[in-house]
């Protein structure tokens, strides 16, 4: 994939965007939504499956118990504190640090190209590229690997084994 920078407007000049210089990251109203951490005292962080728990709220999901399976997408923020609002990716391909893709799946050096990733029976909060085998789990598909930093959503209906 070829690395090319965008045009931006600055002081009503249509410019390449400079070094250094950022895009607005604020996906809201498309792939993205606001919604509040409902986790008690833990930040949520990027890359992160979480579930709505309550309306406006999400906690971190994980795929051993039926209440907490259904993701609806993955932290777009770096992180959202206990409380605090942030945006939830719900479609789409998401771009991370390999750093912060190795926190969220266990990974070393980000994902794997065309790998699966399943929502983690045994970590709230967390990815795996081994779909769970045990009886009484939920294997919970939430999208592919593209490159090192990429995934694209998928999320499909969670399977009880």
């Amino acid at each position: 994939m070829a690395l090319r920078r965008p045009l931006v407007i600055v002081n009503g000049q249509v410019e390449q965007l400079q070094s250094g210089d950022i895009l607005n990251a604020d996906i809201s109203g498309v792939g993205g939504i606001t919604m509040t951490n409902d986790e008690s005292s833990a930040a949520i962080v990027a890359g992160m499956p979480v579930y709505s728990d309550a309306a406006d709220k999400v906690k971190r999901a994980e795929a051993n118990a039926s209440g907490t399976i259904n993701v609806i997408g993955l932290v777009f923020d770096a992180s959202i504190t206990a409380a605090a609002q942030g945006v939830i990716q719900t479609i789409g391909i998401i771009d991370l640090t390999t750093a912060q893709w190795d926190a969220v799946a266990g990974t070393s050096g980000g994902l794997a190209f065309n790998t699966i990733y399943y929502l983690s029976p045994s970590t709230p909060g967390n990815l795996t590229a081994t779909a769970p085998t045990t009886i009484g789990q939920y294997v919970c598909p939430v999208g592919i690997g593209l490159s090192a930093t990429e995934l694209e959503l998928n999320i499909q209906r969670p399977i009880l084994l």
